[in-house]
C-alpha cells in the first residue's frame, strides 16, 4: 500500500499529505485530532453538554447559533488563515471577503430602475459536509485529510438541541433535517469562508443568468441581488430561473423574502438604501446623531439602553458605517462623536 499524499495543488494551500502531517500542523496528537474532528460522531450522541464541541442557542428570530468552544475555535481560525484564505472566491461574493463589504455588494445596484432581492433559507445549514469534503478534495487533499478537515469544519446538531427548536420555526422540517446532517455551523469562524467557496458554482451560474438578462448580480452571504431594466414579466421570469438554479445547487429560496423594488420604492440591500448611492437610511443617521448629542449631556451609560459592553467602540463603528462615502454625514458625525467622547 502506498502512503497518501497530495497529488495536485491548484492553489497556494499548505501541502498536508496524511493525518500525521495534519496533526503536526495543528500541534495535536492524532487522538486529539480525531476527538476534535469527531469522525465517530461522539459529539452528536453525547448527553453531557461538557462533551460537546459547540455551545448552542436558538435566537428569537429562529436562528440556531452553534458557537465552537475556545480550543476548537482556535483550530478553526488557524485553518481559516492557512487552508481556506488562499482559495479564491467568486467576484460576485462580497460577504466576508477581504476588500469587499456590504457597500461594495450594494454599489453594483445603485441608481438602477429595478432591484430584486432574494434571500436563501438557512444558508449555512444547507451546505452539507459532503460539499465541504468535495471542496477539500478539489484543493488536492487526500481522502483521510479531507475527511478530518471536514470534521473540524462541520457539525451535526445533537437531537437534544433540535428538540428545543421553536414550534413556529418557518420551514421547520426542512431546516431540522439539514441541521441533523453534517453542515456548516453558524458561529464558527470558518463557516463564512467555506460558504462562499462552496457557493462558487452557484455564483458562476447566477452571474451567467444575469448576463443573459442584461442585469447586475452580487451576493452578500445569503442575500442575492439583481438589478437593471426589468419589466414585471421579466422580473418574474428572472426569479423563476434563479429559484431553479438555487434548487439545483442544493440551496433553498426563502419564499417570504423576495423583494422587487422600482425607483419609486425604497430599494434596500444589506441595510443600505441604493436608490441613488449606497447609504444608511436617513432615520438611522438621525437616530445616531441624537444619541451622540445626548451622550454629551447625560454620559455614555445613560444612553447605553441595550447594555452594550463596549458602547464607545460601538458608537465609533456606527459612525464609520453611516458616514461611509458620505462626506456631509461624516463631518457632522465625526464632530459629534469627538464632543461625546471628550465629555466623558
Amino acid at each position: 500500500m502506498a502512503p497518501t499524499r497530495t497529488v495536485r495543488h491548484p492553489w497556494h494551500t499548505p501541502v498536508i499529505d496524511d493525518i500525521s502531517a495534519l496533526a503536526a500542523m495543528l500541534d495535536l496528537s492524532i487522538d486529539h485530532l480525531d476527538w476534535y474532528a469527531d469522525r465517530r460522531g461522539m459529539n452528536r450522541r453525547a448527553m453531557d453538554q461538557r462533551l460537546h464541541h459547540y455551545r448552542y442557542r436558538w435566537t428569537d428570530r429562529g436562528r440556531l447559533i452553534e458557537a465552537p468552544k475556545p480550543r476548537l475555535r482556535a483550530l478553526q481560525r488557524r485553518l481559516l488563515a492557512e487552508v481556506l484564505d488562499p482559495i479564491p472566491t467568486h467576484p460576485a461574493a462580497h460577504g466576508f471577503v477581504p476588500g469587499r463589504s456590504a457597500h461594495t455588494f450594494a454599489a453594483a445596484h445603485a441608481g438602477q430602475p429595478v432591484v430584486v432581492r432574494i434571500d436563501l433559507l438557512a444558508f449555512f445549514t444547507h451546505i452539507p459536509a459532503t460539499r465541504v469534503y468535495g471542496l477539500l478534495r478539489t484543493a488536492g487533499y487526500p481522502e483521510p485529510v479531507a475527511h478530518a478537515l471536514t470534521g473540524l469544519f462541520t457539525t451535526r446538531t445533537p437531537h437534544t438541541i433540535l428538540r428545543q427548536a421553536p414550534a413556529d420555526l418557518p420551514h421547520r422540517s426542512a431546516r431540522l433535517a439539514a441541521a441533523r446532517a453534517g453542515h456548516l455551523p453558524q458561529g464558527a469562524p470558518t463557516s463564512p469562508a467555506l460558504a462562499n467557496l462552496c457557493a462558487y458554482r452557484l455564483d458562476r451560474r447566477l452571474t451567467g443568468l444575469a448576463d443573459a438578462f442584461a442585469v447586475n448580480y452580487t451576493r452578500y452571504a445569503d442575500d442575492l441581488a439583481f438589478s437593471g431594466d426589468l419589466a414585471t414579466r421579466r422580473a418574474r421570469d428572472l426569479i423563476a430561473a434563479v429559484t431553479g438554479i438555487v434548487r439545483d445547487e442544493g440551496f433553498r429560496i426563502h419564499p417570504d423574502k423576495i423583494r422587487v423594488r422600482g425607483q419609486a420604492d425604497r430599494q434596500f440591500l444589506a441595510g443600505l438604501v441604493v436608490n441613488h448611492r449606497p447609504a444608511a437610511p436617513r432615520e438611522e443617521y438621525d437616530r445616531l446623531r441624537a444619541i451622540l448629542h445626548n451622550v454629551t449631556r447625560t454620559g455614555l451609560e445613560a444612553q447605553n439602553h441595550s447594555g452594550h459592553p463596549a458602547f464607545a467602540e460601538h458608537l465609533t463603528g456606527r459612525v464609520a458605517w453611516i458616514a461611509y462615502h458620505h462626506p456631509t454625514r461624516a463631518a457632522k458625525l465625526a464632530r459629534l462623536l469627538a464632543q461625546a467622547l471628550a465629555a466623558q
